[in-house]
């Protein structure tokens, strides 16, 4: 069936049997109150009255229905579904609720496996993170009183100085901890951060996370000292940095020292001038090591071949 909207301009129900009816352009939106006329009667209920729209029902033609789908089907027949052979060789899958249950080492291998190392307990910078297990806790964080363990990357670290550091605010005074931490893996590798907390621990976390996100490279010679001689400073601090012979061993003090033997200097001469500042000494001792250059590197940039090097 087809249906037809057409819009009354004006509507004249008369004692007669037959209404008298003037229509405009017809129109395909429908309306909830719309009067329905059947082509084989002309009556018109009184319940589907509206002034302004009519619709009118029609049949459609039998050439515009496709039914050729339906000329071999027997709607009375019984359909059964016949499922195709499984080879020889078919093995069924176990079902999902039969054997043992995943143990929490197996379940967090195969989120890593899926997702990276993050779900597998510890992040890349050393956050723990605990998928599988929601009942433990983190341990870090402020307040916290338990030790965290250390981040197993080849780095070994050391703690330079730890102090106070008071600021005043509008109702008194905090305390916090500054702390400055250097990590080295003792094969050329070097690295200086600084940190700040309210407790001495998780101000060395911070400061250790830091100094691990500024490692540098020590160019050294085959006898673990520098190839020339560097200067460097920073802030009021300044640094000189010379290399020594065999057997020397570092002879430096302070910050200075433990730069170099947490980068694996094994014979070197240091001194501090000016500051005695630890934070800026260390950082001055990076600078001057920033400074120095491998011969390899500046034969390169000259261009000259290494094997006229050592004639």
């Amino acid at each position: 069936m087809a249906i037809t909207t057409v819009t009354l301009s004006s509507l004249s129900l008369h004692s007669t049997t037959t209404p008298r009816l003037s229509f405009l352009k017809p129109t395909t939106k429908l309306h909830p109150l719309s009067l329905s006329i059947s082509p084989k009667s002309s009556f018109l209920s009184p319940l589907s009255y509206h002034p302004k729209i009519i619709t009118i029902i029609t049949k459609a033609n039998s050439s515009d229905i496709d039914t050729s789908f339906f000329d071999n089907l027997n709607p009375e027949e019984d359909f059964v579904f016949d499922p195709p052979t499984p080879p020889e060789d078919y093995i069924p899958p176990p079902s999902f609720d039969e054997g043992p249950l995943e143990t929490e080492e197996e379940i967090a291998a195969a989120y890593e496996e899926l997702y990276g190392p993050a779900y597998s307990g510890v992040s890349v910078l050393g956050k723990d993170i605990y998928v599988m297990d929601s009942k433990v806790k983190k341990t870090s964080g402020w307040g916290s009183r338990v030790k965290k363990e250390k981040i197993k990357d080849g780095f070994d670290e050391r703690v330079v100085q730890v102090r106070r550091v008071t600021k005043v605010v509008k109702g008194g005074k905090q305390l916090h901890f500054r702390a400055v931490v250097i990590v080295g893996d003792k094969q050329g590798r070097v690295g200086v951060g600084v940190g700040k907390a309210k407790e001495v621990i998780v101000a060395v976390q911070k400061s250790a996370l830091n100094a691990r996100r500024n490692i540098i490279t020590v160019p050294m010679t085959k006898y673990l000292t520098f190839p020339h001689r560097s200067e460097g400073d920073f802030g009021a601090a300044k640094v000189m940095l010379r290399p020594a012979s065999p057997g020397t061993g570092v002879i430096a003090g302070g910050a200075v020292r433990i730069v170099l033997e947490m980068a694996g200097v094994e014979n070197a001469l240091g001194k501090q001038l000016r500051s005695k500042n630890a934070l800026n000494n260390a950082r001055a001792t990076v600078v001057a090591v920033q400074k120095m250059r491998q011969f390899s590197e500046v034969a390169r940039e000259r261009g000259i071949p290494m094997e006229e090097l050592w004639k």
